[in-house]
């Protein structure tokens, strides 16, 4: 009998959950052991396994965060961290590790693959920065700070402020194009492309000229210090600027059906990949398609947004 290990990775997403909840099932339903590994990689290495059953993950699909709960691990990214980790799973002949987490998760399963553990990686982010695929924990995030900006939007208008709201994406723009596409900003601000705060106060000087009320600025974290922005632009414009931060909200709460529906599709494919021999792969999702891609393909690649969405929200909010 074939045994799975599974575990939650990184940043916690919303749809995990829902992704354990396919594995186990679909383990359970091919006749296999399925055992849950609490705290990521340092529960891996220090032997926190528990024999998952269907009653096991009943009434989770719609709970953010993790069940099986999540670290960062410094030990786990040295050679003899991944060793133990291998002994572990070895002692209790478990053939095959299910990941569920980012690109720092994935990378981390490609170095233990290399000791002969069969690593599926099922893409778990609300940065979605991995490459070939959506990640699960995405439409969440962006729909909880849009949220957010359909709601400072009323303030806003209501106080004829400018408001810049921060979002995650350290690296990568997604959630800011994304969410202000989606909530109609007047400006959006992402690692991918070059800040330029002369566009940005030619926008809400045009605005003000316009009758307009209100700016919105959606704000990639990272891109640019919020607050030296907000008195920059406020310096510039003489209009009232004020800052909101989203941070972790984006990363908790229930999350949205599209989340649920592919962790769940992600989670039964994991399994399958395995049944059907495959070794070392990501499941990626391709439009209606669920392909495998391999591990070693993933952690080379980088992903960039698609920047027609930048086009798209440069024109309509002139």
């Amino acid at each position: 009998m074939q045994k799975i290990g599974i575990l939650t990775s990184g940043g916690d997403a919303s749809g995990m959950n829902a992704a354990i909840r396919a594995v186990v099932r679909t383990a359970l339903y091919h006749q296999m052991e399925a055992y849950g590994i609490h705290l990521g990689f340092e529960g891996l290495m220090a032997g926190n396994f528990d024999p998952m059953s269907r009653g096991s993950v009943a009434d989770i699909i719609h709970r953010g965060g993790t069940i099986l709960q999540t670290s960062r691990s410094q030990i786990f990214m040295t050679g003899n961290g991944r060793e133990k980790a291998r002994d572990e799973l070895q002692k209790r002949d478990i053939q095959n590790l299910v990941i569920i987490g980012g690109n720092g998760s994935l990378r981390g399963g490609y170095e233990l693959s290399k000791l002969g553990i069969n690593v599926i990686g099922i893409p778990a982010t609300i940065d979605n920065d991995i490459v070939y695929t959506r990640s699960i924990g995405f439409d969440t995030a962006v729909n909880t700070a849009l949220e957010a900006i359909n709601r400072i939007r009323d303030t806003a208008t209501s106080h004829g402020r400018i408001f810049i709201i921060e979002v995650m994406g350290r690296h990568c723009g997604e959630i800011a194009l994304a969410a202000g596409v989606a909530g109609g900003a007047e400006s959006i601000l992402i690692p991918e492309i070059e800040t330029d705060l002369d566009e940005v106060t030619r926008k809400i000087k045009q605005g003000t000229q316009r009758g307009k009320l209100h700016s919105i600025i959606i704000l990639a974290e990272g891109v640019y210090p919020v607050m030296e922005l907000a008195q920059e632009i406020e310096k510039r414009t003489g209009k009232d600027t004020r800052v909101s931060i989203l941070g972790h909200t984006q990363r908790g709460g229930t999350p949205t059906a599209v989340d649920r529906i592919m962790a769940s599709r992600m989670g039964m494919a994991a399994v399958d990949f395995i049944v059907e021999g495959k070794r070392n792969v990501m499941v990626a999702e391709e439009g209606d398609r669920i392909l495998p891609v391999p591990l070693q393909e993933v952690i080379r690649g980088s992903k960039t947004p698609e920047l027609a969405m930048f086009e798209i929200a440069r024109i309509l909010s002139i």
